[in-house]
């Protein structure tokens, strides 16, 4: 028997490559992803709910949305919101994924709430290569936009770049190729799990004191 899984979905790379690698393993059958969200806007991404909903649309999948007081809630917090919200959700599973990839601490995080809420906790990415990674979702057709950049590490200049081969030559010696040190943040607008693709417009370049955001308009493209 395959083990249901729901997929913590940021809108971004990470999480659609952890979506392509469960939906190839034949270990899982995953059965929802979930979001969790500040008025409407994923955190980091800044990505409108809107446009989350119209990834799981063209993934097939339901979403889960899970709305947070603020960007940094308590732990205690936090843990109990997504808990009682997975829980909620009328949807069976037996497990949660996430798109982690450093071994930081973050792996034995996860697992303090989600297995002890009795679900296993999926690492399909987590203590592999960050050059690695990269080139894996830049290959498998994942098609990306970069929709955050933080001016202390990385210029603003690639925020509304596609992530591809030639922007990881361009990107500073110091910035983690998959920007997990929290250089930048994407938004995936097509990819081999969708039928079908994100068109944006009249997009927008707004610079911050610290952080830069892409804004737009979006819209599905159907296959």
């Amino acid at each position: 028997m395959k083990k249901k899984v729901i997929i913590s979905w940021s809108s971004g790379k990470d999480s659609t490559l952890t979506l392509i690698r469960l939906l190839n393993n034949p270990k899982y059958e995953v059965v929802a992803l979930y979001t969790t969200h500040v008025a409407n806007e994923v955190p980091f991404q800044v990505t409108p709910i809107s446009v989350v909903q119209m990834q799981a649309e063209l993934a097939g999948l339901p979403l889960i949305m899970i709305e947070l007081p603020t960007v940094f809630p308590a732990n205690n917090e936090y843990q109990s919101l997504v808990v009682t919200g997975l829980k909620e959700c009328g949807i069976e599973f037996e497990a949660v994924a996430f798109g982690d990839m450093f071994c930081n601490g973050i792996v034995e995080y996860r697992k303090s709430y989600i297995e002890e809420a009795g679900w296993e906790c999926v690492f399909p990415l987590v203590g592999q290569s960050s050059y690695d990674l990269a080139n894996e979702i830049i290959s498998c057709g994942i098609k990306t936009i970069l929709v955050t950049t933080d001016g202390t590490q990385l210029s603003n200049y690639f925020c509304g770049k596609e992530y591809t081969k030639e922007l990881l030559i361009e990107l500073p010696e110091k910035v983690d190729p998959c920007g997990e040190d929290g250089e930048f943040h994407t938004l995936v607008i097509q990819a081999p799990c969708f039928k079908g693709a994100i068109k944006l417009f009249d997009l927008k370049i707004d610079e911050q004191e610290r952080f830069t955001h892409l804004l737009y308009s979006a819209s599905i493209l159907q296959k």
